[in-house]
């Protein structure tokens, strides 16, 4: 680490929902930013009007808010490198593309989309660069007389930058080292179009970063191929004291087969790819979300971050603090991250078990009041006390635990057929009597009593559980017995055996 203030940026554009694979970079920066006392900015990227998407933006925020990872500065916060709206900032870039063209680092080219198209036909692997620029109509081959004539009259332009061949463009990385690209292999890429007076993302990245003072880019593997071009345009400018440093993070790849993760795959397999519900304005399609799938924040955060990263020893299940105190960018990985959802799973399971019983419950009560049920904060702690551990998401304690609030309405066949002897009916008429004789009836109790009255009359100890079971949950499943049937309470015992000897003769 140099001695600069380490300063990160996560740079979403709003033209959608936010990818998971966005989080995670979001999240590594937050992590790298942290651990060395540095501030993480949000920076919205939005000059591409065309693709611009109400509600993307909110979304963006709102995501970041329900994980708990928060940003220093930017967007909605506020800092003193604002504004942090990229089309908010037209006029410093136009600045910058005019230091290029008077520093003849770039140029002003008028092709018209038709031109471009006939040029392609003509060439096989057409690329605008150092070999075809000079057949073209730009600044370099038409007099300034002309040009300046065309802008007066309004004609639309580019300015593209002016890439100088075979050069060999070392970009320094710090997760795969020197990557080397000579610039015969770029196009002079456009920088500036007059159609709407907005950067492109090349150049409006870097002179943001610039005069943001960006220590670090942690950015995706999909933007390596630009990073050369940010590396000359840094250069261009007169900048390469304060480039920041690159860290080009692995890609997030199917769960199975090749290739990057993508919605599909989630649609495909019941997972989501996106940190919260999205409903695309366009298309109306709705598409799930991990806060409404039922996750917990902390356990998609665990997840995400041991995705191309891993702590240096066996620890799976970090808490935030430990995450900061871990994360180094020498132990992400150089090859892609296959999106192991299961793995996505457990960690929601881990972190239902870690929480209390209270904070489970309290999240379980929507889901009670779904069903038409209320009880009291009481029983539905000790209810989520015996049943947590059976389940992956709060709202699988519905299945898992519904028995306690809702006697049964029907008796699954098969534990009947399995479960429900010929002498059943009469023993838990008298299972009944037992109960009701009871002064005492805490679990303990009933257990103490139950397993004397089985011992004297040398009754069949499973016959009489698993029977006593099927009349109070219907099925032959849940906590233990005598658990249950303290919380459901003696009067609602009684007449559950009652209906089941009643029902099931």
């Amino acid at each position: 680490m140099s001695d600069r203030n380490v300063r990160v940026r996560f740079a979403p554009s709003p033209t959608g929902a936010l990818h998971i694979g966005g989080v995670r970079t979001a999240l590594y920066n937050y992590l790298f930013a942290k651990q060395h006392g540095g501030e993480f900015i949000l920076r919205i990227e939005d000059t591409d009007s065309q693709r611009f998407v109400p509600g993307a933006e909110e979304y963006i925020i709102n995501s970041f808010k329900w994980l708990n990872i928060k940003f220093d500065e930017g967007v909605s916060i506020g800092g003193k490198y604002g504004p942090y709206h990229q089309s908010e900032r037209r006029e410093i870039y136009k600045k910058y593309v005019q230091v290029l063209l008077e520093n003849q680092k770039a140029y002003i080219a008028f092709d018209t989309p038709q031109e471009l198209e006939a040029k392609r036909t003509e060439i096989a692997n057409f690329q605008y660069d150092a070999s075809t620029r000079m057949q073209m109509r730009n600044s370099l081959t038409l007099p300034k007389e002309e040009v300046d004539s065309l802008i007066a009259e309004g004609h639309q332009y580019v300015v593209r930058f002016k890439i100088e061949p075979n050069e060999d463009v070392h970009v320094k990385d710090l997760i795969r080292g020197d990557v080397v690209i000579n610039s015969s292999v770029l196009d002079d890429k456009v920088l500036y179009k007059s159609a709407d007076e907005l950067p492109t993302y090349h150049l409006a990245n870097i002179v943001d970063d610039h005069l943001m003072e960006i220590s670090h880019v942690i950015r995706g593997e999909e933007w390596l191929p630009s990073a050369p071009l940010h590396v000359l345009l840094y250069r261009a400018f007169g900048w390469d004291d304060t480039m920041p440093a690159f860290a080009h993070l692995p890609l997030l790849l199917k769960p199975e087969g090749n290739g990057k993760l993508s919605k599909r795959d989630g649609d495909r397999l019941g997972f989501p790819v996106f940190p919260l519900e999205w409903k695309d304005p366009k298309t109306g399609e709705t598409s799930s979300g991990y806060r409404e799938a039922g996750y917990l924040p902390e356990a998609v955060v665990n997840f995400l971050a041991l995705l191309g990263w891993n702590p240096g020893n066996d620890q799976e299940l970090m808490s935030m603090d430990e995450m900061i105190r871990l994360f180094d960018l020498d132990r992400c990985s150089k090859s892609g991250a296959k999106f192991d959802y299961k793995k996505g799973i457990w960690f929601n399971h881990q972190y239902i078990q870690q929480k209390s019983n209270e904070d489970i419950a309290e999240m379980f009560v929507p889901v009670l009041k779904e069903h038409g049920v209320e009880a009291s904060a009481d029983k539905v702690v000790a209810v989520v006390g015996l049943t947590k551990e059976r389940v992956n998401f709060v709202q699988e304690l519905w299945d898992a635990s519904s028995f306690f609030f809702v006697a049964p309405a029907s008796y699954d066949e098969k534990t009947v057929k399995k479960r429900w002897k010929e002498d059943s009916g009469k023993c838990m008429t008298e299972l009944a009597e037992v109960l009701a004789s009871m002064d005492d009836f805490s679990a303990k109790a009933q257990e103490d009593v139950v397993m004397a009255w089985i011992a004297a009359k040398e009754y069949h100890t499973g016959n009489i559980m698993n029977a006593f079971r099927l009349a109070l949950v219907g099925e032959g499943k849940g906590p233990h017995i005598f658990d249950i049937s303290l919380i459901i309470g003696e009067e609602e015992t009684l007449a559950r055996l009652k209906r089941a000897v009643e029902v099931l003769k």
